[in-house]
């Protein structure tokens, strides 16, 4: 049977997904050699072996995907014989070169392993607030650059232990090549701080913040893009305190539930808004109140609707799980500014309405707020719409129907950014690159804020 050495350059969701430990084990299942790396326009994979075994990796490649994982494009760029044996396939080390133009992956929701072993008393990461594997867990706020490597992520900074780095480096481990991999041992680590932003020195930061919300206090939680104001949605003079010091005298906050049974306490939930509640995104959803959900009136006054959405993060689960299992969790900003993404942003801006800070030593690089959504109802059937787009979604760009030249444009008040460029890496010939929605109508920082979202 003739041996080819076939050249694939592959475009979309392939960095930050599990891409190359996927095509790396689909290869050696078909006993091809080659090598895969990461570059500036997504994945190049070079392929060794017996022709039909090419052919059948191609076609496993488009329908095996792991679940974060999206192919825009894949073109095979050289194929000659090959006359000397094939080698192991090898991940070899990403290039900085072959044009611009690569996907950065959006953030994603911790998933189910990961949870299980949160809650999982006899596993290493049991209550590790910062949890997450190949694919799962911060992409888009955390990444400086392409290709998507640990250096040029905001956890440069963390040296994996051992265990770490045998995880990191086994093909048969949930961590293989997962780059924001850390634990208890070696990665960022959650702290609780006073009101002055003084370091508690608590031993156990998250049990103490969830104490704190159950006893009615407004607490300054760290998210994936930026940091969020907490309450207690039950105690009713926590949530008239919190809107009293945001100066949010009727706006609905949003609410953070531990699941989809929980939220079904609360609204009227369908099978549709279920599954966009659910939907790896996780944006906020709104959902027609219960008369009988039992929260605090002052929650969403005067509205028939309540927005919730599910934890993305493996601190907000711990959270959840040590309160009611529902919390406000509204963006932390003050009024007219951009959501807060520095601790020392956090300090300042949220100093007179948190009673407290959890905070986290990861770096948030790209600010990003949640994304809303909701359920309409046409008569061809129910659709999701977004109203808000931003975790989940940005920095994902949309393709336009015709070729439009480089512009910035915004939307009034200059909440959302939006640049539309040229981009040859799709195949409709432009897209729209959309950044994500900022609350920043009348602050002196908006030129700033504006800036760093059209440069990523």
């Amino acid at each position: 049977m003739a041996a080819v050495r076939r050249t694939l350059r592959v475009t979309g969701f392939v960095q930050g997904v599990g891409f190359r430990p996927f095509v790396y084990r689909l290869a050696t299942r078909h006993l091809l050699g080659g090598w895969v790396l990461n570059d500036m326009r997504g994945v190049t994979i070079c392929l060794e072996g017996p022709s039909a075994a090419v052919d059948t990796f191609h076609d496993d490649l488009h329908a095996q995907l792991p679940g974060l994982a999206r192919i825009d494009s894949c073109e095979v760029v050289a194929e000659e014989p090959l006359r000397e044996g094939s080698g192991a396939f090898a991940i070899r080390q990403s290039r900085a070169d072959g044009g611009a133009g690569g996907l950065v992956t959006p953030d994603t929701f911790v998933c189910g392993d990961c949870v299980g072993e949160l809650t999982d008393p006899r596993d290493r990461r049991h209550r590790y607030p910062l949890i997450n594997c190949t694919n799962c867990g911060p992409r888009y706020s955390i990444i400086k650059g392409l290709p998507y490597d640990r250096p040029l992520t905001t956890m440069a900074d963390f040296v994996m232990c051992p265990a770490c780095q045998k995880e990191y480096d086994s093909a048969a481990d949930r961590r293989f090549h997962a780059q924001p991999n850390a634990c208890w041992s070696c990665g960022p680590r959650v702290r609780l701080l006073s009101a002055d932003g003084t370091d508690t020195g608590d031993a156990e930061p998250v049990r103490t913040a969830a104490r704190m919300l159950r006893e009615g206090r407004v607490l300054a939680v760290k998210a994936l893009g930026g940091y969020q104001l907490m309450a207690d949605p039950f105690h009713h003079l926590a949530v008239r305190e919190l809107r009293a010091r945001k100066e949010r005298s009727t706006k609905p906050l949003a609410l953070l539930a531990a699941d989809s049974a929980t939220v079904a306490r609360h609204v009227h939930l369908d099978a549709e808004e279920t599954r966009l509640l659910e939907s790896p995104a996780r944006p906020i959803v709104l959902l027609r109140a219960r008369s009988d959900g039992g929260l605090s009136p002052d929650v969403a006054p005067g509205s028939a609707t309540l927005g919730f959405m599910l934890p993305t993060t493996p601190l907000q689960h711990l959270l959840l799980a040590d309160t009611s299992g529902v919390l406000i969790a509204t963006s932390g900003n003050a009024p007219d500014e951009p959501m807060a993404r520095t601790e020392e942003e956090a300090l300042a801006a949220l100093g007179g309405m948190a009673d407290a800070f959890l905070v986290h030593d990861r770096t948030i690089h790209t600010r990003v707020d949640d994304s809303i959504a909701r359920v309409v109802r046409h008569a061809e059937g129910p659709a999701p719409v977004l109203l808000r787009r931003a975790r989940g979604y940005v920095p994902d760009p949309l393709p336009t129907p015709f070729e439009i030249p480089p512009v910035l444009a915004a939307a009034p008040n200059s909440r959302t950014p939006r640049a539309w460029e040229p981009a040859p890496r799709c195949t409709s010939g432009s897209t729209s690159a959309t950044s994500s929605h900022r609350e920043t109508s009348g602050s002196s920082r908006t030129p700033s804020a504006i800036c760093a979202a059209c440069s990523r």
